[in-house]
């Protein structure tokens, strides 16, 4: 068979450049590449990169849907659908809420982990009896977990490729994020495959995309002890807690760390409460970065506004403690209700929701009623932190101190 894998076009946020729309490939579809490559034709299409072609008649067609990029990915599929070409739709917003995914829009979904799906998928559609739900029904192991193709990457389209996995979902349960949903669970790969990957992606550094890449401790303990030799620089996405774990820094910084993603969220121990992010204890925020500045670690600190418990005022605070505590890099969020999370079936049962069009769901909009302010003061203030972090003035004044 030859079956076209196609990743849809994104919508770029306010503050966001082209470079975001070609900042790294999609692991997920280059995971259903090396499960269907060695008996199958196929061609990967990214939508960020170039225009799809409508016209070479492949005999399947597999579509990555996040939330906002549905409305997108219901368009492309009307188009080879209406060829009489099956289409097939997967990815973090399918498994997390494919009861909001219209009937007539593909002709199957695929609900969890490609390797427990895609070859059911591919049979099927070989015999000419696609079924119209594929649902993993079993827990993968670490060895389940296949390796991305990235030996058929054009690395000139993308800003990095150097892009590695070592786990999948996360140990905890935040109500605003994907990973509260019962369909996500957690699991480490093998270190000797993700030390494969390193070795494929030919590159010394090495972003760790993982949810939580300290998510198991004793696990990342035994795998940087293995990456040691490999004398890497790297980044990954920590939940706070490792900054308590003082022996697990120092490993960290001795096999490479540059930077650390961490979720803050938000300063106000009220608006932390109320998603259940129990990792997070704001009163030891600082206690915190502290101890990463220490270790010559750079952060890269992630805030969500419109949190239940804030208010207009919760912008400028945020602000001064960012610059106060010389946070080096920030991304920030306006609260949005995935789908299928315990965050929008909760302001759902609360009349909250403002809007179904899901190509609004960037955390860039406002797409429900904040509690502590209008939706016009939401976006306002989200554009105006943006601004203010990004100053000249305030990018010197967080430089860090000597150490």
């Amino acid at each position: 068979m030859y079956i076209k894998l196609i990743q849809p076009r994104m919508l770029r946020r306010p503050m966001d450049t082209d470079i975001k729309l070609h900042m790294a490939p999609p692991l997920g579809l280059l995971t259903i590449v090396s499960l269907i490559r060695h008996e199958h034709r196929f061609k990967l299409e990214n939508e960020n990169i170039g225009e799809i072609d409508y016209t070479d008649r492949p005999d399947l067609v597999g579509i990555s849907v996040t939330v906002d990029t549905l409305p997108r990915a219901m368009q492309i599929a009307a188009r080879f659908r209406a060829q009489g070409i099956p289409v097939v739709a997967g990815g973090i917003h399918i498994t997390t809420a494919p009861d909001t995914i219209p009937e007539d829009a593909f002709d199957a979904l695929c609900i969890g982990a490609a390797e427990g799906t895609w070859p059911d998928i591919v049979r099927d559609c070989e015999n000419g009896c696609l079924q119209r739900i594929y649902r993993c029904r079993r827990a993968l192991t670490g060895a389940d977990i296949v390796s991305p193709a990235y030996d058929i990457l054009r690395r000139e389209e993308y800003l990095y490729c150097s892009v590695v996995h070592t786990s999948r979902g996360c140990p905890f349960r935040c109500d605003f994020c994907y990973n509260s949903a019962a369909s996500h669970c957690y699991v480490n790969r093998k270190i000797e495959d993700v030390i494969a990957d390193i070795g494929a992606v030919h590159s010394r550094h090495i972003m760790f995309i993982d949810d939580n890449f300290a998510g198991n401790p004793r696990w990342t303990r035994d795998f940087l002890h293995a990456i040691e030799p490999l004398h890497l620089t790297w980044s990954a996405a920590v939940s706070i807690n490792a900054a308590f774990d003082e022996s697990l820094l120092d490993l960290m910084k001795r096999t490479g760390c540059q930077s650390l993603f961490i979720g803050f969220e938000s300063i106000n121990p009220e608006a932390i409460g109320n998603v259940h992010k129990v990792q997070n204890q704001t009163q030891r925020y600082e206690e915190a970065i502290r101890a990463i500045h220490a270790h010559g670690i750079m952060i890269h600190a992630s805030f969500v506004f419109g949190l239940d418990g804030d208010t207009q005022e919760t912008f400028r605070t945020t602000l001064d403690w960012i610059v106060r505590n010389r946070i080096e890099t920030v991304t920030s969020h306006i609260l949005t209700p995935y789908p299928g999370t315990a965050l929008y079936d909760r302001m759902r049962a609360e009349g909250r929701i403002l809007t179904e069009d899901l190509s609004l769901y960037n955390t860039a909009h406002v797409v429900y009623a904040p509690r502590g302010m209008t939706p016009e003061e939401l976006s306002a203030g989200y554009r105006w932190i943006y601004r203010r972090v990004y100053s000249v003035g305030n990018i010197l004044r967080r430089c860090p101190k000597a150490r």
